[in-house]
């Protein structure tokens, strides 16, 4: 698997998170979660971008719930 385990803030973030399957959301995921521990750890904060990123994740996690 040559997936990255975390997702920078420069790396590139899909538009339309609703035009991802399930198992491609979930990967994208995992990688801003761990870009968000490592942040936390590193650097005592997120950064911005990654929050966003994560927080656009899990309004499509909900979305995708309430179906």
């Amino acid at each position: 698997m040559s997936e990255k385990l975390h997702l920078t803030p420069e790396d590139e973030f899909p538009e339309d998170l609703s035009a991802l399957p399930d198992q491609r959301l979930q990967v994208l995921d995992s990688q801003v979660q761990r870009q968000l521990d490592y942040e936390y750890v590193a650097e005592g904060e997120p950064n911005p971008e990654t929050e966003f990123r994560h927080q656009d994740l899990d309004e499509e996690f909900e979305s995708r719930d309430s179906r």
